[in-house]
Formats: structure tokens, C-alpha cells, sequence
């Protein structure tokens, strides 16, 4: 390798850490292989690439929440199935005040599909859970349902 090769590498490795570490700092205790989007970053990757997002909407003193994380995080699938949504984490005051992101209520844990156009899909919901709370789910198996719902709706 010539230096301005061996320079080259060694810029693109950085970079693919420096990605790497922001998405994984977004992880939260989510799934830390999961490649974990801001909603703005979400969305503009969404246009970019045609997938849906997946949007996990969740507060750090929510006793619901910490029930649901280390599920989800603990769930294969949904580390699989992630890789075919852009997915975005989102914590306390990230969450949008807009009520498209609260189709049923603003309760929480909750999560949302939106297509690549990053319109929520309010037919997308855990359609084994509450009909109070469409978009709470308990468990990694019933997360990993719904994604698979939200794929076959968007193919």
C-alpha cells in the first residue's frame, strides 16, 4: 500500500467507528447491534433508501419501558429484522410533540411504523395487545410480529 493508500484506509475505518459508535450510543440498552437513527436522520435515510422506519418511542423512568428493553433487546429477530427498517430510538423530550406520533394516546412504551416517505402508518400495530394501546407491545416475540407485519405491508 502506498501512505496515501494506507491514509484512505484508515480514514474510511474511522469513519465506519465514529458511525458505528453514534448509532450505538443511540442503542440506549435497545439492542447495540441494531444501527440506531436520530428521527431526522431516520427520515432522510428512509427517502434515501425506500425503507420504513420503525420508530421505539420510550422514557428512562418508565417502569413499562425498562420491562420492555432488555426483551428487545435480548430478541434475535428483531436484531435480524431491523436490517430491513431504518431504525430510530427515541428518549425523553426526543419525542415529537406532534400528535401523528401518538395515534391512540401518548402513552409509553411505543412503537410506530412509518413509510419511506416518513408518514406514520396507523394501521401498523400489535394486533395481539390492548385495543386501548394499539401500539404497546410486552415482549420481544410480539415486537418481532409486528416487524414482520410492517414488512409484509410494505412489500
Amino acid at each position: 500500500l502506498t501512505s496515501t493508500m494506507a491514509g484512505r484506509v484508515a480514514v474510511a475505518v474511522l469513519c465506519a467507528i465514529v458511525a458505528f459508535a453514534s448509532a450505538n450510543e443511540l442503542a440506549r440498552g435497545w439492542g447495540d447491534a441494531i444501527a440506531w437513527r436520530s428521527l431526522e436522520a431516520g427520515k432522510a435515510e428512509a427517502k434515501e433508501t425506500g425503507k420504513p422506519v420503525m420508530v421505539v418511542i420510550h422514557k428512562t423512568w418508565c417502569g413499562a419501558c425498562k420491562a420492555l428493553k432488555p426483551k428487545f433487546a435480548a430478541h434475535d429477530e428483531i436484531s435480524e429484522l431491523s436490517e430491513n427498517f431504518v431504525m430510530v430510538n427515541l428518549e425523553d423530550e426526543e419525542e415529537p410533540n406532534d400528535d401523528v406520533f401518538k395515534p391512540d394516546g401518548g402513552y409509553i412504551p411505543r412503537i410506530l411504523f412509518m413509510d419511506p416517505e416518513g408518514e406514520v402508518v396507523d394501521d401498523l400495530y400489535n394486533k395481539g395487545g390492548s385495543p386501548k394501546y394499539k401500539y404497546y407491545y410486552t415482549d420481544g416475540a410480539t415486537v418481532a410480529a409486528g416487524m414482520r407485519s410492517a414488512l409484509e405491508h410494505f412489500a
